[in-house]
């Protein structure tokens, strides 16, 4: 699996809609609030223009491209973080996901409600940064419950904890986001199991109608948006790519580019979302098989042998690294060799994004 994203916003705004473009999983997709009861789930594989290459060049009998996991959960209303529309029951379906994608409605439809009156990016985006900073603060307050009575008996080890929940709690009672204000990996590793949705990167898309594509009358506002949040814009013609999707894969970046958009919806996606969580792409060959997989940057190789097989990481021995351009300059693993570009790495060496790898292991 290469990572996975809650998509989230409020009804009517096209999370359905995008889900589908994104997914081609054929959501249910109506003009009515709850229309998505339970989760819909959408794996897709990673478009990769260098496990293409790859495959050109070594011509495996299977080629396994890396994934994406999608959950489109139903559209969040003011009040759902106390059980408003359905509440909890949405919110507790992305706990586990790897990052948000925050759908934003960014076009007027006179045929299409939208849940709040007239179509305001601003105050929608206010709307679903409160329920989410909501449903942590019941999740930090039982959490806080639970420990001070285990203080009271005697437990050791809670005060840290304690200390770290009571910083975040204050945060989130003043409407900020904690992340920028914890002591890095170390408060992250200590709070992981709680799932904060506050603390997810968050992308935002705004969905836009061919009209926004010219005008940029909302996604200006978005943009400004995502910029004091630090993180990216993805701006997609929702309705059009969920028509595109179901197309011939051969046709669809034709018709792309007929309508003057650049990228997919799913390759922008994909593009900055592995810039948000820092992700990088690695490659195997065995057995005939050629294979993406997908890493933290900075990750040392028996971690990575272990994302293959945990025995791998447990009798790690060394990794065999070709670069990607120096495999496709090579054009074979032999004649990479022979020129002395096959590298022989030891458990301290950081993958590097490309790298091609062959595991070297004791069982």
């Amino acid at each position: 699996m290469g990572f996975s994203c809650g998509i989230i916003g409020l009804p009517n705004v096209g999370k359905s809609t995008i889900f589908n473009a994104l997914s081609s999983a054929g959501a249910e997709v109506a003009n009515y609030p709850f229309c998505t009861i339970d989760p819909n789930k959408g794996i897709v594989a990673v478009p990769d223009e260098r496990l293409d290459k790859l495959a050109e060049l070594i011509k495996p009998k299977k080629k396994i491209p890396t994934t994406l996991e999608f959950w489109d959960v139903a559209g969040l209303v003011k009040g759902a973080s106390k059980g408003e529309g359905l509440g909890n029951r949405f919110l507790g379906h992305i706990r586990n996901v790897d990052a948000l994608i925050h759908v934003v409605r960014c076009f007027e439809d006179e045929n299409i409600a939208h849940v709040n009156g007239p179509v305001n990016p601003k105050n929608d985006v206010d709307i679903i940064k409160t329920e989410l900073i909501i449903a942590d603060l019941e999740i930090i307050e039982k959490r806080i419950e639970k420990l001070s009575r285990l203080k009271k008996v005697g437990a050791k080890g809670t005060d840290e904890e304690l200390s770290l929940l009571k910083k975040i709690q204050n945060i989130l009672y003043e409407g900020k986001n904690p992340k920028a204000l914890l002591n890095g990996d170390k408060d992250l590793k200590q709070i992981k199991e709680l799932n904060l949705l506050s603390l997810k990167p968050v992308l935002y898309v705004a969905n836009i109608d061919e009209k926004e594509l010219k005008e940029k009358k909302f996604v200006k506002e978005i943009k400004e948006i995502a910029d004091k949040d630090g993180t990216k814009l993805v701006t997609i013609v929702g309705k059009l790519e969920a028509e595109i999707a179901e197309l011939p894969f051969e046709d669809r970046d034709i018709f792309l580019k007929e309508m003057g958009i650049i990228e997919s919806g799913l390759k922008q996606i994909i593009k900055e979302g592995y810039a948000l969580l820092r992700l990088i792409t690695f490659y195997t060959t065995v057995n005939q098989q050629l294979r993406a997989w997908t890493i933290p940057e900075g990750t040392p190789a028996p971690i990575a042998a272990g994302k293959i097989h945990s025995d791998m990481e447990r009798g790690f021995i060394k990794a065999e690294v070709i670069t990607f351009n120096d495999f496709i300059k090579c054009g074979s693993e032999f004649a990479a060799k022979e020129k002395g570009l096959l590298k022989i790495e030891g458990k301290e060496y950081i993958i590097k994004d490309g790298d091609i790898i062959h595991f070297r292991f004791n069982v």
